[in-house]
């Protein structure tokens, strides 16, 4: 048997005894029913919280199953999002004629689902579709928690390049003008040579379901261009009714 089926087996063995045992579980105790060590107990129960399938009791390490049909309707609601963006991805990138991006937040990160780029570059921005990164390094990040209703407590302010912000004064400072234009940028925050920018969108009840954007090299974005196209991806959302 190889390693990831290995690897997969045991997670589902993890996760059955997690919904059989029919109450709240410790890791320590699953590590002693399934004879399964600390090390390897860890990664398996970090994967299924971060895939959804396990929650953690408030202020305890206790853990128990997160029902499938709440899986399911996230996927739907994940799957139907795509969906009703993809023409708005897709007139981004035709407007900027740069790879644009929708990402949620998700476990306190910014998870890209779907991303457009048709140009003929010979070096292309690479695939980001089921990826993650730190909310505070990207400007789809950035959008979502100056619009959104997130506390900033569990946001590590964590050092990526030297552009990154790590001052929490600085960083609510820059959440203050995303709220003022509309629009997030980012300045090689995340990977050195890279720009961005993010604009929120929201479905038509006007809750915010995500964000969408562009990434491009420096040497295409100048800070007079990224605000500018800031504006004119503002004007396309605006334009979009995202009925999910």
């Amino acid at each position: 048997m190889s390693q990831q089926l290995k690897s997969l087996s045991k997670g589902l063995q993890v996760y059955k005894e997690i919904v059989n045992y029919g109450k709240p579980i410790s890791a320590t105790l699953l590590c002693d029913r399934l004879s399964i060590n600390k090390s390897t107990m860890s990664r398996i129960l970090q994967t299924l919280k971060d895939e959804g399938y396990i929650l953690y009791l408030d202020n305890s390490n206790e853990i128990f199953p997160r029902s499938l049909e709440n899986i399911e309707s996230k996927k739907t609601r994940i799957e139907l999002l795509i969906q009703k963006t993809k023409p708005l991805l897709e007139e981004i990138h035709k407007k900027t004629k740069e790879c644009s991006y929708l990402g949620i937040i998700d476990n306190n990160k910014l998870l890209y689902l779907n991303q457009i780029d048709y140009s003929n570059r010979k070096i292309k921005t690479r695939n980001s579709i089921g990826l993650q990164a730190p909310l505070h390094t990207n400007a789809l990040g950035k959008s979502i928690l100056a619009f959104g209703n997130y506390s900033l407590e569990n946001i590590k302010l964590e050092p990526y390049t030297s552009n990154t912000i790590t001052d929490i004064k600085s960083f609510k400072k820059t959440l203050d003008e995303v709220l003022i234009n509309g629009y997030s940028l980012d300045n090689s925050e995340y990977q050195d040579n890279m720009r961005c920018v993010g604009v929120p969108i929201f479905n038509h009840e006007n809750i915010l379901v995500g964000a969408v954007g562009i990434s491009g090299t420096k040497d295409r974005l100048s800070f007079e261009k990224l605000n500018q196209l800031g504006k004119d991806i503002i004007d396309i959302v605006d334009r979009y009714n995202i009925k999910c």
